[in-house]
């Protein structure tokens, strides 16, 4: 079965950006990748990072969903312990109902933020022990096989709403290969544990109604220009912004210099930063086809999911296009 290819949108507010802005970009780049043949684009709940516009997750895939024709749109993920889980049935289900056959529904139980902003979303901090329940409760209602005696999620659509765990470590590992479901590995930033997860997954997977075999999503960053140089150029100037980000957390400080984030990157510390990035391709696209191709036979992966960091609109929708049709004929190759 050939390998499918997606899209990780962080809608990121670039420096000197508004949000607006990155919204309508994040529209541009599902267009490019619906053209170009992408699986489905997925965003990511995030709170109180002043570079990043998907916080409120559901209405930007409706947005989307609404600029966008046929290309699978969902979350990478929900983050479940923020929320009822009949909130989240409710408003994915409404997402179904208004766009039939195209809504995906990733579910984590990391908070997505820092202690501070955790509280202010009004979540317990023991609610991430609750996380398999949960699932279990959100999975009734988007069924209409509620748990809950009485309640029942409406809208709910008709057809199915996918579900998908994601995570990092075992724990996601496990849970998804008990409840059946497909598993995506963050080793976009989490790289330490795909290999040992993505092995407990598969060893101890068990088929439910939704899925009868292992389906495992690995995610990878991507940097693809015509020129290698371009592309080194695009990183640099990415892993400069998310280290920037990193060293703020949010403060209104003064900003550093490319030399400080140099030395900063140079450090223990941001070596460890650098260290979370140990999946990217960049280069030209034939260079960066064949490292997915390589990536995806040496994970087992049926999907791979791309986050594209380039900090331009029009160079991150090239990485994008590029990349589709380089891993395209390379799969072609390898046939």
């Amino acid at each position: 079965m050939a390998v499918a290819l997606s899209i990780l949108d962080l809608a990121p507010i670039a420096p000197g950006r508004s949000a607006r802005e990155s919204l309508a970009a994040s529209v541009e780049l599902a267009r490019a990748a619906e053209r170009s043949g992408y699986r489905r684009v997925w965003y990511a709940e995030h709170h109180n990072m002043p570079t990043i516009a998907s916080s409120a997750t559901s209405v930007v895939i409706g947005h989307i969903a609404e600029h966008t024709d046929s290309i699978r749109l969902g979350a990478g993920g929900i983050m479940l312990p923020n929320h009822s889980p009949l909130i989240i049935a409710e408003q994915f289900g409404t997402l179904e109902t208004l766009f039939p056959g195209r809504i995906d529904l990733g579910l984590g139980r990391a908070p997505g933020t820092d202690r501070n902003t955790m509280l202010a979303i009004r979540r317990d901090p023991n609610s991430a022990e609750a996380f398999p329940q949960d699932v279990l409760e959100l999975q009734g209602y988007l069924r209409g096989e509620s748990t809950v005696p009485g309640v029942q999620a409406v809208p709910r659509a008709i057809g199915e709403i996918p579900l998908y765990i994601l995570g990092s470590s075992l724990f996601g590992a496990q849970l998804a290969a008990r409840l059946g479901l497909p598993y995506a590995f963050a080793s976009h930033f989490a790289p330490a544990s795909l290999h040992e997860a993505v092995a407990a997954y598969k060893h101890q997977f068990e088929p439910s109604e939704q899925l009868d075999r292992p389906y495992l999503i690995a995610g990878l960053n991507v940097f693809a220009a015509e020129e290698h140089e371009e592309a080194e150029a695009q990183r640099t100037i990415a892993f400069r912004n998310r280290a920037r980000a990193f060293v703020k957390r949010g403060t209104s400080g003064p900003d550093f210099s490319d030399e400080e984030i140099d030395r900063f990157l140079a450090s223990p510390g941001g070596e460890q930063l650098a260290a979370m990035a140990k999946y990217t391709a960049v280069g030209t696209p034939e260079a960066v086809g064949a490292y997915l191709s390589e990536f995806a036979e040496a994970t087992g992966a049926d999907e791979l999911i791309t986050v594209h960091y380039t900090e331009e609109t029009a160079d991150r929708i090239d990485s994008i296009e590029l990349t589709a049709k380089a891993f395209a004929a390379t799969a072609a190759t390898r046939a």
